[in-house]
């Protein structure tokens, strides 16, 4: 994977060793995104315009399962059919599912799906794409298909991060104050070549597609770090990810800055402070098929 998004779910990747191993530390990353998000993604799933309880529901780019787990919650009656480019994040997903007893209810795919095919998902009732949209090098092409894909009536949710979750405070690391948006600017510059659609408006293009979209809302995510070390461990990881994708946009201070930071073992070190919270926005669109 050569973007930096801990969200990535490897649409068009290339099989082999090194991709399954980058793709076990990126799923490590999103099983602790599960956890700390998860209070923001029920709400999400709480408040879909749906008409009626869904039967079936596709989780489109589905990852290690924070959507795909959510669902099940949320709709005791339904099944999903959880799509992914990458085996490891379905392995990941399966072994869940029999560890909470509900792997009747989840159906695996592995796709890629800026393919001009994709498999038959039959014809759900919901179909939920949680930050995978703007990894479609084709989202025109994929809109369509989901729209052809889904039940009539049926309804598509898409949901996008804004970017990197932030984690440090404004004046923080001390003798570097300010570098983590240093370090995210230049995510952001390197993303920007690799993902044309990240932080796009799905609103007219999913009405291109043929959807009416019928709610649009965007959740401020402001999560208080001494509600557990996971946020430490979230952080850890996710900045490890984007150090390795911008190490050589940085300045040699603000590398030192950030190996400190990342350093398990310095006092210092991220996995040692107590003033983590982690800071983003959600931006969901709900959109039906006529």
């Amino acid at each position: 994977m050569s973007q930096t998004h801990p969200h990535t779910h490897h649409h068009g990747a290339s099989p082999g060793h090194h991709h399954e191993r980058d793709s076990a530390g990126q799923a490590e990353i999103l099983d602790l995104d599960a956890e700390v998000l998860a209070e923001h993604t029920a709400s999400i799933t709480a408040s879909l315009p749906l008409r009626n309880g869904p039967h079936h529901v596709v989780d489109l780019g589905c990852g290690t399962g924070a959507g795909t787990f959510a669902l099940l919650d949320r709709f005791p009656d339904a099944y999903v059919t959880a799509v992914d480019m990458s085996a490891e994040h379905l392995r990941r997903l399966r072994a869940k599912a029999c560890a909470r007893g509900v792997e009747e209810r989840v159906r695996t795919v592995q796709a890629d799906l800026d393919a001009a095919a994709w498999p038959d998902l039959g014809s759900p009732d919901l179909i939920w794409a949680s930050a995978s949209m703007h990894h479609m090098t084709h989202p025109e092409r994929a809109l369509r298909t989901v729209r052809d894909t889904l039940a009539p009536g049926g309804l598509f949710a898409v949901v996008e991060l804004a970017g990197h979750p932030r984690f440090l405070p404004e004046n923080a690391p001390q003798g570097s104050p300010g570098l983590e948006d240093r370090v995210h600017a230049a995510a952001d510059r390197r993303q920007a070549e690799h993902l044309p659609h990240r932080g796009a408006d799905w609103g007219p293009m999913l009405s291109t597609a043929g959807f009416t979209v019928e709610d649009e809302r965007t959740i401020t995510v402001n999560i208080e770090g001494d509600r557990g070390e996971a946020i430490g461990r979230y952080a850890l990881g996710v900045l490890s990810r984007i150090r390795g994708a911008v190490a050589d946009e940085l300045s040699p201070e603000d590398l030192t800055a950030l190996d400190q930071l990342l350093d398990t073992a310095d006092p210092r070190g991220i996995l040692r402070r107590d003033d983590l919270t982690v800071r983003t926005e959600r931006t969901v669109w709900a959109a039906r098929r006529a």
